[in-house]
């Protein structure tokens, strides 16, 4: 007798109930229980019976063999701070690298389809004006690779050291790829063309947005 039967057996004898009893019980014929318990027919209870039973005598449906609940997986969660400064994507505004404000979760998983950089060489910040537009708006939170930066550099979105203010711009490498420009991707706003790459100063480089739908 398997584990499900015994413990309807058990259950049975307990409340010196009858198999016949059970039976009607369920609205089957009489014999219904006993072939299920001497016979193995049917060879599970279906899910409305074992839905009956199972309150009847006030036990969980697993004793009576349905699958056991289980937990999905435990996700751990990357924590990357971010921190309270802005950087400009407008005429500059002076700002340093301070205190956390909050911390955003990521999946380990999902970051490293972004970077193979440490969790500790990234960081979130506000992007502040407009001259990412439309790339990046106005109050959109970036995530910025701190470990990517001079060595790596390469066509891409950067947060970049200007004039004592973090901005944020596109870097571009030139053809013959000794140079690099600096761009606003709002034509709005000044380029920067034909310039050595050391006389830029990269923070990191943006691997990620967030923004908040209006």
């Amino acid at each position: 007798m398997d584990e499900t039967r015994e413990a309807l057996e058990r259950l049975i004898l307990e409340r010196k109930l009858t198999y016949s009893g059970i039976s009607r019980l369920l609205g089957r014929n009489v014999s219904y229980i006993q072939q299920f318990m001497r016979k193995g027919s049917p060879r599970y209870l279906d899910e409305r019976d074992r839905s009956v039973l199972a309150r009847f005598f006030g036990v969980e449906e697993s004793v009576l063999g349905a699958p056991s609940r289980r937990s999905g997986p435990v996700v751990e969660l990357i924590q990357v701070p971010m921190l309270d400064i802005e950087a400009s994507a407008g005429h500059g505004s002076l700002a340093e690298l301070e205190s956390k404000s909050a911390q955003f979760g990521f999946d380990q998983n999902w970051l490293r389809k972004l970077t193979a950089s440490k969790a500790s060489s990234l960081s979130i910040i506000r992007v502040h004006g407009d001259s990412m537009e439309p790339t990046l708006s106005d109050g959109d939170e970036v995530m910025v690779d701190l470990g990517d930066n001079q060595s790596r550099l390469r066509d891409g979105i950067y947060v970049l050291r200007m004039d004592d203010a973090l901005n944020v711009k596109r870097i571009a490498i030139e053809p013959q790829g000794r140079k690099i420009s600096v761009v606003s991707d709002n034509s709005a706003y000044p380029s920067w063309n034909n310039l050595e790459r050391r006389a830029v100063n990269i923070v990191g480089r943006v691997l990620w947005f967030g923004r908040k739908l209006q």
